[in-house]
This record gives structure tokens, C-alpha cells and sequence, in this order.
């Protein structure tokens, strides 16, 4: 009688390990007057893949043509004299600017149809001009496009300059969080034009001081007593050292982004984030009535009074911290600090960021201090009594 035999089985099976390798290589470059016919530049990097003529979609930011009327009509002509390289899919499309282009998911939907109605493919170009919020926005949504269409930043802030346009983080704002939603996708190129940062207001200007300061005092302390040297002439507006504090500034940011490990941040560090779980409570707290910027600056100093009431610095280095930024004209105090410190944690209370600052990275918590000025620090753990002592201290400043 034969037997029946059933093939056995194996639910044991050796895995099978995937390595996937991947490399980006995108340019930061620095120019004046990108959309003069005369400045080829941004034809030039274009073009350089060779090809034929390839399409793009331009969104502006509302706020950049309070102070250049003229900027539709300066793009489209440079698009149209550099025809034989790039077009333009349809008219420049404008959008709100400031925080309120990250809180309007309809933005991003209208971004998607015009993407959609146009036909633009992923070889083709989103041009994204404006500020950080902007180009934040408009870089989620070219990137979930098709999975993405190429990117190019033209950012039109001191503070996007520096920071937010040349790394590789999209998103926008959802359920009251900051960069709720967003994606880790680089950008074809960055283009920055130094011409607009004369139209700034003083506000502005200063906001991206801010982030050269944060990533000078956990990086590199010669670049922090240049700009303590030059804190006079950065508070007069003083273009050409602007512009040293903006290169190095986004030197430093990408450096970090390439050689850190970690630069689509799979782990619970983020250094170049000193001072910024503070910050982007205060943004939320205020209803963004404080600039990213300043509000970065009042969580440098929050952050560098703990780290000088726990004894990881000297007085004298958090002394000179604070009389740096209140010389380059932040003010260091508002209510919102203050605001339900009694009845952690709430929503509206500051020390609520700390939770949510975990939540967005994921992991322990990871926050950088200081043990002296460009020696960061992280830490796992903090004294919430020294943190109250540490807004006390502002508050009385």
C-alpha cells in the first residue's frame, strides 16, 4: 500500500538581509540677481544633466511680492530667455507666507492638482521661491508627488538661507504640531540670492541670525565669537557679514546632515535642534506670532541657562550667550513662558514641548545642552525644577 508523503515545510528560513545604499549630491549656491536674463546660473545647473527642454511649475510666496512687485513677470521672463532649457508648465502660482502656508493643507492639495493638471513627470522642476515656511510646504509636496519631482529651493529668508532650504526635511503643521506631517527628500539644488535679503524686515533679518547662533554654540566656538564680534554690525544690517554668518552657518548644517550617521534621523538625536523643543512650543503658544527665529532664540537661552544652572556652564559663557543675542536685538521674555507652569503638562503649558519634542523624534528623550561654547552636549534626562528656575530667570530679564 503506498504512503503519502507531503513535503515538509520550513518555516525557519535564513532571512534575507537587504542593504540598500543611498546617495544624494545636491549644490547650495550663492549668487545676486538669479532672475536677471544676464545670470545664467540657474539655466546652467539645469542644464547640466544635458537633455531636452525640460518643464517646471513655480510657486512664490506671497510675502516676497510686498517688496518685488515685479517677481512673476522677472521669472517667467527668465524662463522664457532660457526657453530652450527649461519652460514653464503654466503661470506662477502664489501662496500665503509664513506659518499660515504650513497650517492650510488646501495649499498643498492645490500644489498636488496643479502638479497633476499640468502633467509634470519626475524629471520635471518644482521651483519653490520664498520663505522657510514656504519652501517647507511646497518641498512635502513636490516630494509626494509621483514620490517626487525634482526640487529646486530658492529661498528668499536669512533664515532659510542658512538653515531651513539647504537639508533634506519637508512638512507641514497638523493636530497643533509643528512638522506633524513631512518627508526626508533632498532638493535638486539650492539657489541663494543675496538681493533679497535687502528688502527684510528687521524681524527677519534677525530670525536667521538665530540659527547661525544655535549651531555655532554646538559646533564651533570660532564661529561664535565672530559673531559675537559682529553682533553690532549684524544688528545694523550689515550685508557682507550677513553674509559670511549665512555661509558658514549652512556650511556647518551641511556638513552635519553628511557626516553625522544619521541624516534622515532614524535615531533620538538631533543635534542641530539645540534649543528648538522650546521654540516650537512658544510658535504654537503665541498662535506664530513669534518668528521661528525669535523663538529659537528664546530656546537657545532657556536651554543655555539650564545647561549653566545644572553646572554644565560656566556663568560667564551663558553671561556672554545672553548679551549676545539681546545685542543682536531678541527679546528673551514673553507671557507664554509663564503660562500654566504650575499644571505640567498641559497643552499650554512650555515643559508640554518636552513630551511632544520625545513624540516627534521618536525614542528617549534626546536633548543637546551645553558644556561650553561650541561643546554640545546630550542628555536623556532633565530637572523640570531646574527648568522652571531657568524661565524664572528670563522672565527677569
Amino acid at each position: 500500500m503506498a504512503t503519502n508523503t507531503k513535503s515538509k515545510i520550513s518555516y525557519n528560513l535564513k532571512p534575507i538581509e537587504q542593504c540598500v545604499p543611498v546617495s544624494f549630491r545636491y549644490d547650495v549656491l550663492f549668487t545676486n540677481g538669479l532672475f536677471q536674463v544676464g545670470n545664467p546660473l540657474l539655466a546652467q545647473t539645469i542644464v547640466a544633466e544635458g537633455g531636452e527642454t525640460t518643464r517646471a511649475i513655480a510657486v512664490v510666496d506671497s510675502g516676497l511680492m510686498e517688496h518685488h512687485p515685479q517677481i512673476l513677470a522677472q521669472i517667467t521672463d527668465y524662463i522664457n530667455f532660457y526657453g530652450e532649457v527649461l519652460t514653464l508648465a503654466t503661470e506662477p502660482m502664489v501662496v500665503p507666507g509664513g506659518e499660515s502656508a504650513k497650517n492650510d493643507p488646501q495649499l498643498l492639495t492645490q500644489i498636488h492638482e496643479v502638479i497633476n493638471n499640468v502633467g509634470l513627470c519626475r524629471h520635471s522642476y518644482v521651483l519653490a521661491i520664498g520663505g522657510g515656511a514656504v519652501l517647507d510646504m511646497v518641498g512635502y509636496a513636490a516630494a509626494t508627488a509621483h514620490r517626487g519631482v525634482r526640487l529646486i529651493r530658492i529661498p528668499t529668508t536669512a533664515l532659510a538661507q542658512n538653515d531651513s532650504s539647504v537639508g533634506v526635511k519637508n512638512g507641514i503643521n497638523a493636530f497643533g504640531k509643528k512638522n506633524f506631517l513631512g518627508s526626508f527628500a533632498a532638493p535638486y539644488a539650492v539657489f541663494n540670492d543675496f538681493n533679497f535679503l535687502t528688502t527684510l524686515s528687521d524681524r527677519d533679518w534677525r530670525s536667521g541670525i538665530a540659527e547661525a547662533i544655535k549651531v555655532a554654540l554646538i559646533k564651533d566656538a570660532d564661529f561664535f565669537d565672530f559673531i559675537v564680534s559682529n553682533a553690532k554690525q549684524l544688528a545694523q544690517r550689515d550685508m557682507e557679514v550677513m553674509q559670511q554668518l549665512i555661509y558658514r552657518c549652512a556650511q556647518l548644517h551641511l556638513e552635519h546632515i553628511a557626516t553625522s550617521g544619521d541624516a534622515f534621523e532614524m535615531g533620538s538625536s538631533r543635534p542641530l535642534d539645540f534649543g528648538h523643543w522650546a521654540a516650537h512650543k512658544l510658535e504654537q503658544l503665541t498662535d506664530f506670532r513669534l518668528r521661528h527665529g525669535e523663538a529659537v532664540a528664546i530656546g537657545i537661552a532657556l536651554d543655555s541657562t539650564y545647561s549653566y544652572l545644572s553646572g554644565l556652564l560656566s556663568r560667564t559663557e551663558w553671561q556672554q550667550i545672553i548679551n549676545t543675542l539681546v545685542a543682536i536685538g531678541f527679546t528673551l521674555s514673553v507671557p507664554e513662558l509663564a503660562e500654566q507652569l504650575n499644571s505640567p503638562p498641559t497643552s499650554r503649558c512650555l515643559l508640554g514641548g518636552l513630551m511632544e519634542f520625545r513624540e516627534h523624534l521618536g525614542g528617549e528623550l534626546t536633548l543637546m545642552l551645553l558644556e561650553g561654547i561650541g561643546q554640545g552636549v546630550e542628555v536623556h534626562e532633565v530637572d523640570v525644577s531646574i527648568y522652571l528656575d531657568a524661565i524664572r530667570e528670563l522672565l527677569a530679564l
